[in-house]
């Protein structure tokens, strides 16, 4: 294993790379501490699924209708410098969302301005996962895959579990403070990825699309967006595996509803938002224990089992654990049934992203992967309505938890179908 490491972290590009995606990931873990604490875990304010859901909806469906226009800048646009200005952007935004915390409005101000902030993250990650493959070798990907992003997914998590501790050192206006916190990570975010040469993540020189001006910029945005679509649509391996990343989406979009109306209204006394949400902390530090352990077995069990056998157990594992969790109304079901989300979210995630980097052609990949990034945040929103739809005030309701279960298996069963290599 170390020797594979060593070659996935051997230039100075990947390193840098990897460095830019933990510093803006540790920045979103205290973004969540703060808004969470905010926004949901309040002890002014009862938690509910129409109102968890309605939160994050806000928060990703706009994004996702006009994502795919990233996806065409990311094409034709030096990937380096997005990451420079699309971090620098986000401190800025961030500054506002402080000012606005510190005043109490968690109206419509705060959501527009959190909507601009999410959309400039959104486009930060998909630019990371497009010029990943010209910092690693080919042989390297799937490794690199597991790396970067559960690193970040860890980072992110840890930085949560930090900022709550830190809420309760800042003391009054602890919200704000923390989001000040946030933008000084956001700055070294974008100082780090300042180091990378200008061209070096692509998209390739000779690209035709990448020397058009302004206007054909504009022009091309629809006719990009199109074009992206169909290139997934003929390549049949990569149009399964964003599937299949997808439909666990949406089986993790109900159990992350459910799991917060279940802490905050029936595990734990309504007026005791502190002990839920250090109890959420919990859960979410499972399921990014889970991410950590699928990086680390994921390439070996690739090269043992091959991509499809390995999702489809995991995808299996999270059928059986999760709603078995979830029936427990214990906090040790919960952690279990967050772990194997996590695992199996994660294995598949890096099996989906080395399947387009290695099957969507550079020209298209920073559009494609856009669509992958949009097509995640309308998978976890439809979760979150299907159980805001269907869950009680105390979130218990055996049948979304065997819908999600019958999800997971079926999925699992789609990932096992032969597929053809290209188009």
């Amino acid at each position: 294993m170390l020797p594979t490491m060593d070659g996935v972290l051997a230039t100075g590009n990947a390193r840098l790379l990897l460095a830019t995606r933990l510093a803006g990931q540790a920045s979103d873990g205290l973004l969540q501490a703060a808004l969470g604490t905010f926004i949901l875990f309040s002890p002014q304010r009862q938690a509910t699924a129409p109102q968890v859901a309605a939160t994050f909806a806000v928060l990703l469906l706009p994004y996702s209708l006009v994502g795919p226009l990233a996806g065409v800048l990311l094409d034709r646009w030096s990937r380096t410098r997005v990451l420079v200005v699309a971090n620098l952007g986000r401190a800025a935004v961030m500054v506002v969302v402080a000012v606005l915390v510190a005043r109490g409005s968690d109206g419509l101000g705060l959501g527009a301005t959190l909507l601009v902030a999410l959309g400039l993250g959104r486009l930060v990650l998909a630019g990371l996962s497009a010029g990943l493959p010209h910092t690693v070798a080919p042989e390297h990907l799937v490794t690199a895959n597991a790396l970067f992003p559960t690193a970040g997914t860890i980072t992110s998590g840890l930085a949560t579990v930090v900022g709550l501790g830190l809420m309760a050192v800042f003391g009054t206006d602890a919200p704000a403070r923390l989001l000040l916190v946030v933008v000084a990570g956001l700055i070294v975010a974008a100082a780090i990825a300042r180091r990378i040469p200008p061209h070096d993540l692509g998209p390739d020189e000779h690209s035709a699309a990448a020397r058009t001006g302004l206007t054909q910029d504009v022009v091309a945005v629809v006719r990009g967006m199109v074009a992206g679509v169909a290139h997934v649509h003929h390549r049949h391996r990569a149009r399964r595996a964003m599937g299949v990343v997808i439909a666990h989406r949406v089986a993790f979009g109900t159990l992350l509803v459910t799991m917060l109306v279940l802490l905050r209204n029936t595990l734990n006394p309504v007026d005791h938002a502190d002990a839920a949400l250090a109890d959420f902390a919990i859960t979410g530090a499972a399921a990014a224990l889970g991410a950590l352990v699928a990086a680390l077995v994921t390439p070996g069990a690739v090269r043992r089992f091959g991509q499809g056998r390995w999702s489809a157990g995991t995808l299996l594992a999270a059928a059986v654990v999760t709603p078995l969790g979830l029936a427990s109304l214990s906090l040790a079901g919960l952690v279990a049934g967050s772990a194997a989300m996590g695992l199996a979210g994660q294995a598949v995630k890096i099996c989906g992203d080395t399947t387009l980097q290695s099957d969507v052609d550079d020209l298209f990949r920073g559009r494609v992967f856009s669509l992958y990034d949009v097509g995640l945040n309308l998978g976890l929103v439809a979760g979150m309505l299907l159980a805001a739809f269907t869950l009680p005030p105390d979130g218990v309701w055996p049948p979304l938890w065997a819908m999600t279960s019958v999800l997971l298996a079926a999925t699992a069963a789609w990932s096992l179908r032969p597929t053809p290599v290209g188009g």
